[in-house]
């Protein structure tokens, strides 16, 4: 298990925490009037107090989980909270966690306003210049980091000794569907939570089985992303945010071809996209998050305005899927839920 200085700060004072419920329980007592000779009136307070005092505990003690590094003691429902992973804004916002610090320049704009728009959370900046030393500033008691500050890892752990820091982000190699279920079970229970995040899993299975079920089991599908004017591949399975669908809905690809860049998507010609001749396109439009550079061309202007492309069944029978132009920001639980659903009402609707 990872040591943390606070951990050790909450595990004391919970040992103490018993002794001081003790003495002021004992105080009470004295002070308080004589007890009611209604048995039944007495019992229901009795119980009405303890059911308040274990809501208590188990909202302010600590849990433990396992991250990307290992096991570690975090505080539950910390106060001054530094998120730097995308995948957990819109999960911290349904739940109204404040955040201290946050990276501000990818986040997008009108996403996270309570975040992004608030003078009063210092701005981390990007992952490719940091500004470490506003998380210091936000003397936090929990940074939830990780995903594209993983970098930065060492250098947060050193620099902040009070604060615990978690890293819950997909980590590379494993069933993509099981990581963002897991980060998600986490944050529930770093937040008390469960519940809710329970039926967040619950509604992402629910998609995908739509989803799977949609699906003629035959159709050629083909994963493309777009920015800077361009079309690129995304390779089955690895490829980047469209790649997991292939083997989670068992899709057929039209075509086969290992990814290279796992990011940003491969170099592809139109001609070779026509040569495939996809029943279905799925497109990320990366710059239509508004993180692209230059004049716009969004991905329906380059797919449909392409003349190679025209006669491709996908195109020809309107079986082009768009995700939400933000999902390339957002790349969450709740993001690929959304998609998992669009791609069920678009594989439905052609069945009909």
């Amino acid at each position: 298990m990872r040591s943390t200085t606070p951990a050790r700060r909450l595990l004391a004072g919970a040992a103490v925490l018993p002794l001081a419920l003790a003495l002021a329980a004992c105080g009470a007592s004295e002070a308080a009037d004589p007890p009611s000779s209604d048995s039944t009136a007495t019992s229901g307070a009795t119980d009405d107090a303890t059911v308040t005092t274990d809501s208590d505990a188990a909202a302010t003690g600590t849990v433990t989980i396992e991250d990307n590094h290992g096991q570690l003691e975090v505080p539950v429902n910390p106060e001054r909270v530094v998120a730097l992973d995308n995948h957990v804004f819109s999960t911290l916002s349904a739940w109204d966690v404040e955040l201290v610090a946050a990276p501000k320049p990818i986040m997008g704009t009108g996403i996270w306003p309570e975040y992004t728009e608030n003078e009063a959370v210092l701005d981390v900046g990007s992952h490719r210049e940091p500004n470490l030393e506003s998380i210091i500033a936000a003397t936090p008691d929990l940074v939830i980091g990780g995903y594209r500050f993983q970098e930065s890892y060492d250098s947060i752990v050193s620099q902040n000794p009070d604060a615990v820091v978690v890293e819950a982000h997909p980590r590379e190699g494993e069933e993509i569907s099981d990581e963002l279920k897991r980060q998600i079970e986490i944050l529930g229970q770093i937040f008390d939570r469960e519940d809710e995040a329970a039926e967040i899993v619950a509604d992402y299975d629910d998609a995908v089985t739509a989803a799977s079920d949609a699906y003629n089991g035959t159709d050629t599908v083909v994963g493309l992303i777009t920015s800077g004017g361009e079309i690129a591949y995304s390779a089955p399975v690895t490829g980047r945010s469209l790649g997991m669908l292939f083997p989670t809905l068992d899709l057929q690809p039209a075509i086969e071809q290992a990814a290279e860049d796992t990011s940003h998507g491969d170099d592809i010609s139109v001609e070779a996209i026509a040569a495939a001749a996809p029943e279905w396109i799925i497109v990320l439009d990366r710059d239509g998050s508004g993180v692209g550079e230059g004049e716009y061309t969004s991905a329906q202007e380059l797919i449909s305005g392409s003349a190679a492309l025209a006669d491709v069944p996908a195109v020809a029978k309107d079986q082009v899927i768009y995700l939400d132009p933000n999902f390339y920001l957002t790349e969450d639980i709740q993001a690929y839920t959304a998609l998992f659903q669009q791609i069920a009402d678009a594989f439905g609707a052609k069945a009909e």
